[in-house]
């Protein structure tokens, strides 16, 4: 449980940065993604849960 708010707290970091950073560019990619449709979005959505899998996984071993 401890590694799963870990996890979820870096999630808040990269987020938080990304908007400190580049808020322009996240308002940007936000506009965008409204415009995409709910099976894209689905399938984005699955391919970066997949990808955050397989990191854990190498990472951890």
């Amino acid at each position: 449980m401890r590694d799963l708010a870990t996890g979820l707290a870096l999630v808040l970091v990269v987020e938080g940065l990304s908007w400190a950073m580049a808020p322009t560019a996240m308002k940007r990619v936000a506009r965008q993604m409204l415009e995409l449709g709910e099976g894209h979005l689905r399938v984005a959505g699955l391919l970066a849960a997949a990808a955050g899998v397989l990191a854990v996984w190498l990472i951890r071993g």
